[in-house]
C-alpha cells in the first residue's frame, strides 16, 4: 500500500478506530501510540553486484505500558492528524510504500507491509504481514528458482532447504 492510499482511507472513515493485525487474530493493543515517521531511502547493492534504489515511509507504532488496559484505539481522524502534523515538518513521500514497524514481548521488531485491510463498521482494520528474505540475484549466484515451494516440507530435515 502507498503512503498515499493510507492517508486516503484515514480522510474517508475518520470516525472510525485504527487498528492493526500485525499477525493472523493478533492485533496491536489500544495503548498504542504513533511514536516516530521516517522517511527512508533505500540504495543497495545485491549480491549479484546490482544496484537498487526505492523510498520508503515507516510508521513507527508502540504500546504505552502506562495505558496498558486501554480498550478505546485511536481514530482514523486522530491518526490522519498526527501524519498531516508530521508531514508539515518534514514532507512524507506519497508515492512510496507505507509500512509499520512495531513490536512487542511476544513478536520481534519488525517493519510490516500492508497486505490488505478491512473496513467494518466501527473499525478500519489494517491487515499486516511480514516479506520474508530472498536473493534477489538468483540467477546470478546460481541459485535454483523453486515456485510452489512447500515450507514445512522444505523446513523438514529431509526438505534440503536449511543445509
Amino acid at each position: 500500500m502507498q503512503t498515499q492510499e493510507f492517508l486516503s482511507l484515514l480522510k474517508n472513515h475518520p470516525n472510525k478506530s485504527l487498528v492493526f493485525e500485525y499477525r493472523n487474530g493478533q492485533t496491536v493493543g489500544a495503548n498504542y501510540h504513533i511514536t516516530e515517521v521516517k522517511n527512508i531511502t533505500v540504495d543497495s547493492v545485491d549480491c549479484g553486484a546490482r544496484t537498487d534504489f526505492w523510498k520508503e515511509t515507516i510508521i513507527q507504532l508502540w504500546e504505552s505500558p502506562d495505558e496498558k488496559d486501554k480498550r478505546e484505539y485511536m481514530s482514523a481522524f486522530k491518526a490522519l492528524g498526527i501524519l498531516n502534523k508530521v508531514d508539515k515538518l518534514k514532507p512524507m513521500e506519497k508515492e512510496v510504500e507505507v509500512k509499520f514497524e512495531y513490536s512487542n514481548a511476544d513478536f520481534h521488531t519488525a517493519q510490516l507491509f500492508v497486505n490488505d485491510y478491512e473496513i467494518h463498521e466501527e473499525r478500519l482494520l489494517l491487515k499486516l504481514g511480514i516479506e520474508k528474505t530472498d536473493c534477489k540475484a538468483k540467477e546470478t549466484c546460481g541459485v535454483p528458482v523453486e515456485t510452489n515451494i512447500n515450507e514445512e516440507a522444505c523446513c523438514s530435515p529431509e526438505g534440503g532447504c536449511c543445509s
